[in-house]
């Protein structure tokens, strides 16, 4: 039973973030990568293997606002610290606690959001805007029907207010659109191809110098198909 027809089977429309980057990861949308770990011991040899500062998320179907939950916990540079937050993760989450993903830091000024969305009159719709704290204070997006193609998703990209954050700035790389229109794409497909999702919400994509990568993942279902 694949992951989509699990969850309806159990009456749940949100997936989890580790649900829903696998659905992300099938259609080649680049993913910051992550370990997802079962305990403390686990968390600390993901972390040693990543090197460098990394990021705990608790992650569970009904954890789907994970900040808000205090089950995020950013920038743990030690063994001690990572023992510490999976502690931490595990108190809050508690029954809801799935699994733990284990990321490396990514840092990065400039965030970005895509999703899909379903309109009732126009069907899949492609979003793409300012991500992070901005989306919901400046509703800076952009969107078109799907299917899109790269033409329509690098104009996407232009329409945005923001649109400067996407090129060279203060020292930092041109984001490469390609790559951004690349993600565009792909949630126009997965909107054609896959009736039983009725939103996807990335948040945020970050730029890795030029390259984008997508941070948070959340997938819905679309409510005809749960529990059927």
């Amino acid at each position: 039973m694949d992951t989509t027809a699990k969850a309806a089977s159990s009456s749940r429309r949100t997936l989890s973030e580790l649900e829903s980057r696998k659905i992300l990861a099938s259609y080649g949308i680049p993913l910051v990568p992550a370990r997802s770990v079962a305990s403390a011991t686990e968390a600390v040899r993901a972390a040693a293997e990543f090197g460098g500062p990394v990021v705990l998320k608790g992650v569970g179907a009904s954890l789907a606002h994970k900040t808000e939950a205090g089950v995020v916990k950013l920038d743990l540079r030690s063994a001690s610290e990572v023992e510490a937050a999976y502690a931490e993760i595990a108190r809050r989450a508690g029954e809801r606690l799935e699994a733990v993903l284990v990321q490396p830091l990514v840092r990065s000024e400039r965030e970005f959001v895509a999703g899909l969305t379903r309109d009732a009159q126009f069907g899949p719709c492609v979003m793409f805007g300012l991500g992070g704290i901005f989306t919901e204070v400046l509703k800076d997006v952009s969107f078109r029907v799907a299917p899109i193609e790269e033409r329509d998703a690098l104009e996407m990209l232009s329409n945005i207010r923001a649109h400067r954050l996407l090129d060279a700035v203060r020292g930092k790389p041109a984001a490469d659109r390609a790559a951004l229109a690349g993600i565009l794409c792909a949630l126009g497909r997965l909107g054609v191809e896959r009736p039983d999702i009725a939103e996807v919400d990335i948040n945020p994509i970050l730029l890795d110098g030029a390259k984008p990568l997508a941070v948070d993942a959340l997938v819905v279902l679309d409510e005809a198909g749960v529990g059927t």
